[in-house]
């Protein structure tokens, strides 16, 4: 998809992404070595009250829905930076994940007549389509060439 192809209001959705016991504890491990993301007392102990994905895991699980996602980009996602990041709640071992992302808005770009921006609202959901984490973020969107 260019610029041209989209439009505020605009939803897509993505494929599901399992989250177990395994997965959580090797994505900690290596970025995010916390007790309660790497050990099932730990959590219960926490504020958590169980085992929880880090944050930073269930945004790259986001990212793969994406990038697997109905949105697809020419040229590949490529982000300008992020908005707003907000984890509502906590990922837990067992959950399946998927995404609905929202066109807010497209704007061409003043300084580069080749691309724009398109701003997203992408909201990670649980199995009962409960929010786990809601980003906005500004997409770099190649314009179709004339005659494309």
């Amino acid at each position: 998809m260019h610029l041209e192809d989209f439009a505020a209001g605009q939803k897509f959705r993505s494929g599901t992404a399992q989250v177990d016991v395994e997965s959580i504890k090797r994505f900690a491990a290596e970025f995010d070595p916390q007790p309660f993301h790497l050990d099932e007392e730990a959590g219960r102990a926490s504020l958590f009250g169980g085992l929880v994905a880090s944050g930073w895991h269930t945004a790259a699980l986001t990212m793969k829905l994406i990038v697997g996602s109905e949105l697809k980009i020419a040229g590949g996602s490529i982000g300008a930076g992020v908005e707003q990041m907000q984890w509502p709640r906590p990922v837990r071992p067992g959950e399946t994940l998927h995404l609905v992302s929202e066109v807010l808005e497209v704007r061409p770009s003043k300084s580069r007549p080749d691309r724009g921006i398109v701003k997203i609202k992408t909201t990670t959901l649980n199995q009962e389509d409960r929010p786990v984490m809601v980003m906005v973020s500004n997409l770099i969107v190649p314009r179709r060439q004339a005659g494309g």
